[in-house]
């Protein structure tokens, strides 16, 4: 369970009550749970959870189904429900999108604290008093369910696995959040906070989430996780490959926006000042396009084939790189760093495209089809590939790119040099014509 150390101003959320609840009082907690098509298990788990939040939760709460357009018998069910059990409403979109519902539902709801759960309930109701109770006690404005923190317990498959931890890496390395788990669908928010983040929120689908927390934890915002058991459903119908390409845009909006780009030490020659060495930002970086890489080989692979997937996928990673070494392992402004990072991008595409596709005509040669191969074989093969490609890329990127760094270094070792030394004598600050040559001299 981790949280982040920031500034917070009051020890109790506005309005969240001891406990005590009025029959006429607004509810403290409502649960959203967004839905399209889903009307065989919706009634067993709205059921289910309401029964959780009667017995086990000293708040009164509410569910609210979100039905997203649904063209199977989900609206029906949800309005059945609604005017038979207590505590439970619904709201009819005529648009989709797991982000529209909960900007929607959240944005208009009259709790004090908004949750959200997906409708399979792949995680355990057991973490939802865990998940609620800091916020209700002012503790945090923000709490997530990690299915990668110490301590959750996760059974899916080996490809969610990697995707998901994929994923993650990526929102780190590009970004350089410190929450673990950005898609676990099981989160709750102060209806206070949530109200003045959504509008700085752009996107209403499956990338939602992600940008409210990273908006939530560059705004100062106590986030709180809550290591959960969960329970992977085998008949989800989430689109993995076009999900990962929007998550992707999506990462790459957030980095290149000014407003979401954290503020970095850098020193006079533009290399950071802060965190990890050059070689460990590199080999951070190169990790998390690995990832990205097989992510999306294995997506386009069914389409395009092997040699294409690899193809397109390095042409997207290898930009991606590019642009977090710029940003997280060198410095490089101005026209002259730009060409040198073209350069340096080209290079690296054209060797990664190269290696990886000797790796599948190897495959090959040795009596497997690229195209048809058992996934981790051919990831395996890919692996090994991109690690020869990032060592290539180290490389280059340390002889030559870092290079024009120590020479920048240098430059500005001399320039200082002519700096004239005035003793410090105590006498108070200098006159303003002894200061203008060290303006001059150092602008």
């Amino acid at each position: 369970m981790t949280v982040a150390t920031v500034r917070r101003d009051d020890a109790r959320a506005p309005g969240v009550s001891d406990g005590t609840v009025c029959d006429d009082a607004p509810p403290v907690l409502d649960v959203v749970i967004p839905v399209y098509n889903e009307e065989r298990v919706l009634e067993r788990s709205v059921r289910r959870l309401r029964a959780h939040l009667d017995a086990d939760l000293p708040w009164a709460s509410v569910v609210t189904v979100v039905d997203n357009g649904s063209t199977d018998a989900t609206s029906a069910v949800a309005d059945r429900l609604a005017a038979s059990l207590p505590g439970v409403r619904v709201r009819h979109l005529v648009e989709k999108g797991r982000g529209l519902s909960l900007r929607t539902a959240w944005g208009t709801s009259d709790a004090q604290i908004v949750a959200y759960m997906d409708v399979d309930l792949s995680t355990a109701l057991s973490a939802l008093l865990p998940l609620v109770a800091p916020l209700v006690s002012g503790h945090s404005d923000v709490a997530i369910g990690s299915r990668l923190a110490r301590g959750a317990r996760v059974v899916r498959g080996p490809k969610r696995e990697l995707i998901s931890r994929a994923y993650n890496l990526i929102l780190r390395t590009v970004l350089g959040n410190g929450f673990t788990d950005a898609q676990c669908g099981f989160k709750a928010v102060r209806a206070d906070v949530v109200r003045r983040l959504l509008p700085d929120v752009a996107d209403n689908e499956w990338f939602f989430d992600t940008e409210l927390l990273v908006l939530a934890e560059r705004s100062t915002l106590r986030i709180h996780e809550v290591p959960v058991d969960w329970v992977d459903d085998p008949d989800s119908r989430v689109d993995i490959a076009q999900t990962a390409r929007d998550d992707l845009r999506g990462v790459l909006r957030l980095w290149r926006d000014p407003r979401h780009t954290a503020a970095r030490g850098r020193d006079a020659v533009g290399t950071s000042t802060e965190g990890p060495s050059f070689d460990a930002r590199f080999v951070r970086v190169g990790a998390a396009s690995t990832l990205a890489y097989l992510v999306l080989f294995c997506a386009l692979r069914p389409v395009l084939g092997a040699f294409g997937a690899n193809a397109l996928a390095l042409a997207g990673t290898t930009v991606a790189n590019i642009a977090a070494h710029r940003r997280s392992t060198l410095s490089c402004g101005g026209p002259v760093g730009k060409r040198r990072l073209v350069v340096a991008g080209t290079c690296a595409y054209v060797s990664s495209v190269g290696i990886a596709s000797l790796g599948l005509l190897a495959l090959a040669a040795a009596g497997h089809d690229p195209d048809r191969a058992g996934t981790l074989l051919v990831c395996a093969v890919l692996v090994a590939a991109s690690g020869l490609a990032v060592l290539v890329r180290f490389v280059a990127l340390h002889a030559w790119m870092f290079h024009g760094s120590r020479e920048a270094a240098a430059d500005a070792g001399a320039r200082l040099s002519r700096i004239p030394v005035v003793p410090a004598t105590g006498s108070g600050p200098l006159p303003s014509e002894e200061l203008a040559p060290v303006r001059e001299e150092n602008p």
